[in-house]
């Protein structure tokens, strides 16, 4: 049997100028292009104004992550459920009103079983075989 190796770390954008990715730094070079243009085309004012509005989503859209992923994944979908609300989601363990108001809750004990965990070796030993693609066989 032919085996892979799986790939880890996916989810990692790569560097390209220190701690910013290349994600980063295009969303930051359209903001000072924005800028820039804004600079020749208005007055100061209004140059100031759009510069910051600018500069706040800017650095909004490259640095903040919400839930450990982009905003921009963020507010892709908050306009995807803004356009679609009507979508429902069944959830079979509610009940109509009327069964509700009927319905009597009886405490019951239940007696949980103690799980069988793995031992931390014998993690480790599994980890060491994946990383290591299978050449080291374990005890």
């Amino acid at each position: 049997m032919q085996q892979f190796t799986v790939p880890q770390f996916i989810d990692v954008e790569s560097k390209i100028i220190g701690p910013i990715t290349t994600r980063q730094f295009l969303i930051l070079l359209a903001a000072a292009i924005i800028i820039a243009a804004s600079f020749k085309l208005f007055d100061f004012s209004l140059f100031i104004t759009i510069s910051v509005v600018v500069f706040a989503l800017a650095a909004t859209f490259s640095f903040v992550k919400i839930n450990g992923r982009p905003f921009h994944y963020f507010v892709l979908n908050a306009t995807q459920t803004l356009r679609r609300p009507r979508i429902r989601v069944w959830n079979n363990k509610i009940m109509p009103v009327e069964q509700q108001e009927k319905t009597v809750y009886v405490k019951t004990e239940i007696k949980a079983e103690p799980k069988e965990y793995y031992k931390t070796s014998h993690l480790a030993e599994m980890a060491l075989i994946v990383d290591t693609k299978g050449r080291y066989k374990g005890e």
